[in-house]
């Protein structure tokens, strides 16, 4: 009887520590090397098409250019928020408006009501950690190079489309 409750009580901890984990680094999304050690990811935001973004965990926000801004805006996915200063790399003080967006898809990963700075003309976009946080916590590898993100709502529009897809 005796081994029966620790066999039971062992059983019982296993699928707690099951439950507490579920979610946790459930998406992988490979990476594409970019020159000077730099790191690409494709990724939707709102309902566009898939564009790359850098992967930049030195970066405090997710970052978008007007073009990319243009699009969410005539589709209504865009929502100014305010001006914000900051440091680029190389020190250069700016100021940038920071728009909420409605949703961001990484690889699966849905995001949404994600904050963004806009940045001038076809600049590159990046992955920031606002957004890298929101799916944390995450793993960064160099080799091979991929990004494995947690705690990821599913897409939904997929799942609605499948629904009516079945359905009609």
């Amino acid at each position: 009887m005796k081994n029966l409750i620790v066999i039971l009580a062992s059983f019982s901890a296993l699928i707690l520590a099951t439950i507490a984990t579920a979610g946790e680094f459930d998406t992988t999304i490979p990476l594409r090397a970019g020159d000077a050690a730099t790191f690409y990811v494709k990724a939707e935001v709102g309902d566009s098409k898939a564009m790359d973004f850098m992967v930049d965990t030195g970066s405090g926000y997710m970052t978008i250019n007007e073009d990319t801004l243009v699009i969410l805006q005539g589709l209504k996915q865009a929502q100014y928020q305010r001006e914000q200063h900051g440091v680029l790399a190389n020190g250069t003080e700016i100021v940038v408006p920071i728009y909420q967006l409605s949703h961001f898809n990484i690889g699966g990963c849905m995001l949404n009501n994600l904050e963004a700075a806009v940045f001038p003309g076809k600049t590159r976009q990046i992955l920031g950690l606002n957004a890298l946080r929101q799916a944390g916590p995450f793993i960064f590898s160099f080799d091979p190079p991929k990004l494995v993100l947690s705690n990821c709502l599913k897409e939904e529009v997929s799942v609605q489309q499948t629904e009516n897809n079945t359905n009609g």
